[in-house]
């Protein structure tokens, strides 16, 4: 079950990047979708439960993604036209509360591909993260302002 759920991902991935539902892109997308698959996703012996990701807390995770992603845009937008708002860039440290180191993953790309946050390591529970304008140093704080959504989302995964 798991290689269909992360095939489906792929295609709709797949979907998404090319925009175009042409009979060539679709059976390129499906080849390119099983390849991947085949090869990075590992089969389960039989008879074992493995954990699997459950596709509806992925797809709700998304516009919880997307909404920090727009706003994160509009911020640094902001910043670039307008010289006179504050930039006070930084690295801080934040804790997460995730215990999967996928899930862990999740949160370090999303914060990465948010503008104006780029996450530089991750330390067990804590990652480090450049952060355009540090408005607070404390671990809790810092990570309540950068991921406290985005890891509530990840969570459900």
């Amino acid at each position: 079950m798991q290689r269909l759920q992360w095939g489906a991902i792929l295609f709709i991935v797949w979907l998404g990047l090319t925009n175009s539902l042409d009979p060539e892109e679709l059976i390129v997308g499906l080849l390119v979708s099983a390849a991947i698959v085949w090869l990075a996703v590992p089969r389960q012996p039989t008879g074992e439960l493995g954990r699997s990701w459950r596709l509806l807390p992925l797809l709700a995770y998304l516009p919880v993604f997307l909404k920090n992603l727009v706003l994160s845009n509009i911020d640094v937008a902001r910043r670039v036209l307008s010289p006179s708002l504050p930039i006070n860039p930084g690295i801080v440290r934040i804790r997460t509360r995730l215990t999967e180191p996928y899930q862990r993953l999740i949160l370090a790309n999303s914060i990465t591909l948010t503008p104006g946050t780029v996450t530089l390591e991750m330390d067990g529970e804590d990652m480090y993260v450049h952060w355009i304008d540090v408005k607070e140093t404390d671990p809790e704080r810092a990570g309540e302002a950068i991921k406290d959504e985005m890891e509530a989302g990840i969570a459900r995964i």
